[in-house]
Parts: structure tokens; sequence; C-alpha cells
């Protein structure tokens, strides 16, 4: 080897010490790529409906607004089982031969409590009966995401407007039919109010069911927002101007009626 090679690097180009120090000037000269910043994931819709609820519901007392109430349904409107990490493949809502003697038993999963409002799954198997009954001084959105149930609503009365209503029983008390009618997910949310749109009613299951309820504010028996119950009575003569009455009674919780609470296992809200 020639004494002209000895100051070469392995490729014969550039010598190696030379080679070093381009090397470095070019290091030096360089600009620094800016380090990737992890990007915030997007709420999910179950994160967005919870901010919503929190800005809308403001305490007992309180009813939320119509524009309130619009942006709360259109939300629920869109909401999927999956967004609460529900699929209608699961093997409850595939079970449509429900047997069980009396009323099969209500689960019931909480997503979020607090003293405004709640967020709550009611699970009903195929059968299976929420009897009527009353949500005081509450505004109730519900919204079914898998399955087939039929409602009955009723609102009270003011026996004012039908003179010739007079109670056979001094324990019953006029009211007014709002929904009697079947609903099947996919569909829209509805929406119940302190003295409006059938604060009083009744769920029964056709198909193994899900829905999702926002109560404001929540039941509290400390603040005398307890359920009641009620049987309904058929009103006994027709209303001149077509409204559908009939008379409510106050009674007892149903013996028949099981509820039992899970763990929620869906999507987490965060509460910041």
């Amino acid at each position: 080897m020639g004494a002209g090679a000895a100051g070469l690097d392995v490729a014969g180009a550039v010598p190696a010490k030379r080679r070093r120090v381009l090397a470095a000037k070019t290091r030096v000269g360089r600009p620094r790529q800016a380090r990737r910043r992890a990007q915030p994931q997007p709420p999910t819709p179950l994160q967005r409906l919870f901010r919503a609820c929190r800005a809308v519901f403001r305490g007992p007392g309180t009813v939320p607004a119509p524009p309130e109430v619009a942006l709360l349904r259109a939300m629920l409107d869109r909401m999927r089982p999956e967004d609460v990490g529900l699929s209608p493949d699961m093997r409850f809502f595939r079970t449509r031969d429900n047997t069980a003697q009396g009323n099969p038993t209500i689960t019931h999963t909480t997503i979020y409590k607090s003293d405004n409002f709640s967020m709550v799954i009611l699970f009903l198997p195929q059968n299976a009966v929420i009897p009527l009954h009353n949500h005081p001084g509450m505004t109730v959105f519900s919204k079914p995401l898998i399955g087939s149930m039929h409602i009955k609503s009723y609102d009270w009365a003011d026996p004012d407007d039908d003179p010739a209503a007079s109670s056979p029983d001094d324990q019953l008390r006029l009211a007014e039919l709002v929904v009697d009618d079947l609903f099947t997910a996919p569909c829209n949310t509805s929406v119940l109010y302190p003295t409006a749109g059938g604060n009083m009613h009744r769920f029964t299951a056709i198909a193994p069911c899900a829905i999702l309820d926002i109560l404001g504010p929540p039941y509290s028996i400390e603040e005398d927002r307890d359920c009641t119950y009620y049987a309904d009575v058929p009103y006994s003569s027709q209303h001149p101007k077509g409204r559908r009455l009939a008379w409510l009674k106050e009674v007892d919780m149903p013996r028949d009626l099981k509820m039992c609470s899970v763990r929620y296992g869906g999507p987490r809200i965060s509460d910041r």
C-alpha cells in the first residue's frame, strides 16, 4: 500500500480526519427537528354528553331551557350502544325466550351521579316491566339504545277541564294520557318534565332492552324526591274534546319488581 493511501477511510475518497471535521460542522449547522408532541385524543361521545349535562343541569328546582333541551336531545339521538360499551350481539340482547315466573329482574348501572344529575343505563329482559312511577321535580331524558319497548305515560290533569269528572274513589286522581306507543331502537330520545311530557311512565320490554337515562336532578329521599308508584284505572266517560283520561291511584312498590345494580364497565368519563 502506498503512502498516499494511509490517510483515507475505507471508502478511499476523503481523509478520515477531515471527514470527521466535516461531519461535526454539519451537525452543528443542522437545525434540530422539533419533538413531536402527542396529540390529545378528541373527547368521546359520552364525554361530550357528560360535559353538556354538567352545563345544563343546575340543581334542584331548575328546568333546562328549550335550547338546552334541544342540545341534549340531539346529542342523545346520536348515541350508539358502542358509546357506552354495549353491542346488540351480546348474549343478553339475543335472548328472547324469557320464561321466568313473574316480572324478570331489571338491572341498572350508574355511569355518573351528582347532586345535579345522574347518567344511568337500564337493562330490561324480555317481558320485564318497570311499573307506572313518577319523577318528582325532575327532567328526564330516555334514549333507547337496544331493543324494543312499550311506553305508557301520564301527566296530571286539571279536574276543572271536565266538569263531569267525578272520582269514584277519593284516592283516585285524574290524569291525561301522553304517550301510549312502541319504541324500537334506534329511535329518538323522549323527554319528560316535572309537570309535562309524561312525568309518570311505565316501560314494558317487548325485546331485551338497554335504555340510557339522564335524570336531573336524580332521585333523593333526603330531598323529598322519592319514587311513587301508581295503578291506572280506566276513565268511564269520553271527554268532549277527545282527551284521553284515566284515574291514577298511588300504590306500594309492586312486590314482583326486582332490581339489581351492577358496576359500569363502559368507556370512562372525566369530571375535569
